[in-house]
């Protein structure tokens, strides 16, 4: 169960090594380094680099060169690891999805009541995209510019996410948890309050509003519109906690 922000963000440390690793290996055919432990720490550099540079000028302002002044790699040490902004990209994108996906499966996978499910993708998601917002924020700003396949990739990988929360919530309509309503378009309701967290971060840092805030609104205003009894965020977390007490 995440408990909060904080520990969130220590225990992704470990989980970005991970991906960056099956990244490495996923990509042998292009990658000419041979050493995993430099090529996964070298990808890392080189993803961060591009980010940074993408939410600053802009993707296709960037150049190799451009890149190559911000992580520190020489043009040849750069391209033993891409060919060009295409394998960039390919890098960038493969990254992010396989880290959203893995994070909220990993928290949603052993929570068997819909509405704590609900509640940890929420969290999951929400406070991954605080963590790695440039990523968030760069895949929706540029998906128009990708090329045909990355652009397929993140259309699936949207869809994917608003499944996660469509099947959740089917689940506990079925279930008799929430009440009966549309599933997928709430969903889509869901995605786009998500979205307006890393899309529009300086309205809320202007309101003085946390991730950990944002979420628990989040779900609060959800709990209300699906569970029957007009439970809260703060009734459902009450709940849990003398559940996990009493049951230590």
């Amino acid at each position: 169960m995440i408990q909060d922000f904080e520990t969130f963000k220590t225990e992704m440390s470990l989980s970005k090594d991970e991906i960056c690793r099956e990244l490495y290996r996923q990509n042998m055919d292009r990658i000419r380094i041979k050493k995993e432990t430099t090529a996964t720490r070298n990808l890392t550099r080189i993803i961060d680099s591009t980010l940074r540079l993408a939410n600053s000028k802009g993707f296709h302002a960037m150049t190799l060169r451009d890149l190559c002044a911000d992580s520190g790699f020489s043009m040849g040490g750069l391209y033993a690891y891409i060919r060009n902004k295409d394998d960039l990209i390919h890098l960038i994108q493969s990254h992010g999805f396989m880290l959203t996906r893995r994070t909220v499966f990993h928290y949603i996978s052993e929570v068997k009541d819909p509405a704590d499910r609900l509640a940890q993708a929420i969290r999951a998601h929400l406070f991954l995209s605080e963590l790695i917002r440039p990523w968030f924020y760069f895949s929706y700003m540029e998906a128009k510019h990708l090329p045909p396949e990355e652009k397929q990739k993140a259309v699936v990988t949207e869809r994917e996410v608003e499944t996660i929360f469509c099947d959740i919530i089917s689940d506990g309509i079925n279930e008799k948890v929430f009440r009966d309503i549309n599933s997928r378009l709430m969903s889509s309701l869901i995605k786009a309050m998500l979205q307006d967290w890393y899309l529009k971060r300086r309205k809320y840092r202007e309101q003085n509003i946390s991730v950990e805030t944002y979420a628990d609104q989040v779900i609060d205003l959800l709990y209300s519109y699906l569970l029957p009894q007009q439970e809260t965020v703060r009734d459902r977390l009450a709940t849990h906690q003398e559940a996990t007490t009493s049951s230590a």
